[in-house]
């Protein structure tokens, strides 16, 4: 009597190669006890046909070639992942720049940038504290282009605000009173980097951005005094 169902063995996951391991070397031990068993009590007149252990070997072989390529593959996610994340290591300390409209107050200072697609008549910065009160407005350069912003944390009446994540809203018309439209990004110093669901994670104080989305890397610029 042969062992049935050998193929189950096989391994669906790399987090199940270890079990599967183990599964396979139960299942080897008792077909070699059972064909043990067959050999010594078979009748010499009518002997085993040997094409059935012989496949059911092959059989095993096949599965424990799908498990151990299955666990050298978990190995070398396991491998790449951490590279990845001691390469990411390197952004620790430099200033990144993403999509979007957060603007982050490190250290006193926030910095941004806005792309008008066509020039505007007027071009209006609006600033908004976490609980979405807004703590500054001015006015922005009007020119087709890129333009970079950068705040002093220093609301409209004076008051130096604390470091944290704010958001900045550009909201832009031309002549004729229609809207420009308008792209915005944020930058931000790396504080910490994290692997999550196997994709690094960069931390720019509270917030977090997955290493995918930054569009440029630069070193931050020297404070003055």
């Amino acid at each position: 009597m042969f062992i049935d169902g050998i193929s189950a063995s096989t391994a669906t996951s790399g987090g199940q190669s270890a079990t599967d391991a183990q599964k396979l070397d139960t299942d080897i031990n008792r077909f070699l006890t059972l064909l043990v068993t067959q050999l010594q009590n078979q009748d010499p007149l009518e002997p085993m046909d040997a094409n059935q252990f012989t496949t059911q070997l092959v059989q095993f072989a096949s599965v424990e070639q799908q498990i151990y390529q299955n666990a050298n593959l978990e190995k070398l996610v396991s491998a790449q992942s951490t590279a990845s994340l001691s390469s990411a290591v390197g952004f620790i300390g430099n200033s990144v720049e993403a999509s979007g409209n957060a603007l982050l107050m490190q250290d006193g200072q926030a910095n941004s940038s806005y792309t008008l697609a066509s020039n505007a008549s007027n071009a209006t910065i609006t600033i908004k504290d976490a609980g979405g009160t807004i703590v500054y407005t001015g006015s922005g350069a009007t020119a087709a282009g890129r333009h970079d912003f950068q705040w002093d944390g220093k609301s409209n009446d004076g008051r130096s605000l604390p470091d944290g994540v704010y958001t900045m809203q550009v909201s832009a018309i031309d002549k004729a009173g229609d809207a420009v439209a308008v792209d915005q990004t944020y930058r931000g110093t790396v504080t910490g980097v994290s692997t999550q669901t196997g994709s690094i994670v960069l931390s720019l104080g509270d917030v977090e951005l997955p290493m995918n989305d930054v569009l440029s890397v630069s070193q931050p610029s020297a404070s003055s005094g």
